[in-house]
């Protein structure tokens, strides 16, 4: 049952990066494709019938650790406690920006706000990919279950440790650069006319940097953690998932040379769905792993709740899940097509 649960936690995760990974990684992209107001309200068009409600999948994967682990997120939110609040505050910075940019007509105004955007979008994916990096170097968990870290320290993974360091910003670098690639071919599929030219540029230029970092972090990984690989080897699911993010960058790729913008999207999002469920395998069962001793680590067999609960959790959970896929496929089939910025409305 608890494997069950570690996936299914994994799983929310995994969607919530997929799903808010294209509007932060458009938001990032934001001053860079749309050089005019029409063009930075079409990016804005693009994302706006999205934004927010991408973000219920984290609310999702709160709630399952909340049920099934809360000692992880008890700890996690300890331990966690400066940083969380900056990716929330950025998150905010966010809404704001998109809800309050043309509240005035002034081009200082919306300049201020569209530079807000684009620098709390950017933000954003870096502190989230500190944070599994965080969760693969190890943390220091105290045999009580709890750890404390500092936003950083020695800037070293082995000596100092803190939220961040030159590891944990090289995963936060690599998550912003696959949200970057990521966000450009969803406008490039979203959007036309010079925003589309440009955003189907920029995923080009994105993609060998992705790919540089994506070696970087990994033979850095290998040093650094390898446990890591070694629950990669060990299971098959972990080698599925593998296969699934190279093949979704080489679709991604492919499809955008080819003209196709939504098949590269999807090779996209297949991309870091691959990406992230080969990590959560291989991991698997730890959740937080204890840098001081690893028989401290919080494990999905020592940090679950009482089984009675997770029986009970697997009853309600389908149902929120299909009304949640539910919504998301009407919201995309209303709006299906491409935008223009007259399509957003005046208040954003």
């Amino acid at each position: 049952m608890e494997a069950i649960w570690f996936g299914l936690a994994a799983m929310m995760v995994t969607i919530y990066v997929v799903m808010d990974g294209f509007d932060f990684g458009a938001g990032g992209l934001h001053l860079t494709v749309a050089r005019q107001d029409s063009e930075r309200r079409q990016v804005l068009a693009a994302i706006g019938p999205f934004w927010d409600g991408n973000e219920v999948w984290l609310l999702a994967g709160g709630g399952v650790l909340f049920m099934a682990f809360p000692k992880v997120l008890a700890s996690g939110l300890s331990g966690f406690y400066l940083a969380i609040f900056l990716f929330l505050w950025v998150l905010i910075l966010r809404g704001l920006a998109i809800e309050l940019r043309s509240h005035v007509a002034d081009s200082m105004w919306r300049a201020f706000w569209d530079g807000a955007f684009t620098v709390a979008s950017i933000l954003a994916p870096v502190l989230l990919g500190a944070a599994l990096g965080n969760v693969l170097r190890g943390v220091p968990v105290g045999e009580d279950g709890w750890f404390a870290l500092p936003l950083f320290d020695s800037l070293s993974p082995s000596s100092g440790l803190g939220v961040l360091d030159w590891y944990t910003v090289l995963c936060g670098v690599l998550a912003l650069a696959a949200v970057l690639h990521h966000g450009a071919l969803f406008l490039a599929w979203k959007t036309d006319g010079p925003v589309r030219s440009r955003s189907r540029a920029a995923a080009s230029r994105i993609l060998p940097a992705l790919a540089a970092l994506w070696v970087a972090t990994t033979m850095a990984t290998t040093r650094l953690a390898p446990e890591v690989f070694r629950g990669l080897a060990a299971r098959p699911l972990a080698w599925l998932a593998t296969g699934l993010f190279l093949a979704g960058l080489a679709t991604s790729y492919a499809a955008r040379r080819a003209g196709r913008d939504l098949l590269a999207f999807l090779g996209s999002a297949a991309f870091l769905l691959g990406l992230l469920a080969a990590t959560a395998a291989a991991v698997y069962p730890t959740w937080l792993r204890s840098t001081l001793d690893p028989v401290w680590s919080l494990t999905a067999a020592n940090a679950a709740a009482a089984r009675t609960s997770l029986v009970t959790g697997l009853y309600w959970w389908p149902l929120g899940f299909v009304l949640a896929l539910a919504y998301f496929t009407v919201l995309f089939r209303l709006h299906r097509g491409k935008v223009r910025a007259s399509e957003m409305p005046e208040g954003h």
